[in-house]
């Protein structure tokens, strides 16, 4: 009894940690730049919500970000599940030789710092004229996010019994329609994980979006919200908390549509 009380007053604690920033943000963002106190308000001083959007999304040009991000996310994160999905196939199915070789070799793109292939990633990217460019990024963050995917999906692929293959196999299934027909459809809770997973990494992402790219229709939504919070320090925080309001939006409703499909999906097996 004891230990249940104590772990709800931990959760009802973590619960408030995080609610607490989260009200401050939205009150703040409802407040007019031009009467905010210059300190936190814990009561909204007006209601400015839409102008503040609205300066952010079109006079600070945070709109054109928030599509490139939008197109990076979803494009590039679903280009690398594929990528990975394939790649957790020939690991973990097809009879290829040293398959921890192969593992550990895709797999090493996650072990190393970001900032260690930073310097020559910026060369090489400069030299192949992609610098500044939509499809330069995107070869980059697909390339950037296929290793964690490509753990994530081949964990869940050995555990699905051989005996599929095998039976797939006898029936005169080549490993093409093993994978499209067979693992793709008992994969796709996984898929959808790697792919939200993903998703999240790309929009997040700042550091290569302010390295790799300058111009505001290029450069990913974090990298503008940084511009907005250095061009419009003078007007107060309302403007750029409004802005968070807006890159936060995605990552919320993608994580809250997955979340409805996947109860669904519970509900239907249960049923």
């Amino acid at each position: 009894m004891r230990g249940r009380v104590v772990r709800n007053i931990l959760v009802a604690g973590c619960v408030v940690l995080w609610l607490v920033p989260l009200y401050l943000l939205v009150v703040n963002a409802l407040t007019p730049a031009a009467e905010y106190a210059g300190r936190p308000e814990w009561t909204a001083q007006g209601f400015a919500l839409w102008e503040n959007l609205r300066t952010a999304w079109d006079v600070a040009g945070i709109g054109d970000s928030f599509q490139a991000s939008l197109l990076y996310s979803v494009v590039c994160g679903l280009v690398a599940v594929l990528v990975a999905a394939m790649a957790a196939f020939a690991v973990v199915v097809l009879p290829i030789p040293r398959p921890a070789f192969w593992f550990w070799l895709i797999y090493s793109g996650t072990l190393f710092p970001l900032q260690v292939f930073l310097a020559p990633l910026f060369g090489l990217y400069a030299d192949a004229g992609l610098y500044d460019t939509r499809i330069g990024l995107m070869l980059v963050y697909t390339a950037w996010a296929v290793p964690f995917a490509f753990f994530l999906v081949r964990n869940q692929m050995t555990t699905m019994p051989p005996e599929l293959t095998e039976a797939a196999l006898l029936d005169g299934a080549s490993f093409r329609q093993i994978f499209w027909r067979v693992h793709v459809p008992l994969m796709r809770a996984g898929l959808g994980a790697a792919f939200l997973f993903q998703f999240t990494a790309v929009w997040n992402d700042l550091l290569l979006g302010i390295t790799l790219s300058r111009s505001p229709e290029v450069q990913p939504v974090m990298a503008a919200l940084t511009t907005l919070s250095n061009a419009y320090a003078s007007t107060g925080p309302p403007v750029i908390l409004a802005g968070a309001l807006i890159v936060s939006a995605p990552t919320l409703v993608l994580f809250l549509v997955f979340r409805g499909l996947f109860l669904r999906g519970v509900t239907a097996t249960a049923r």
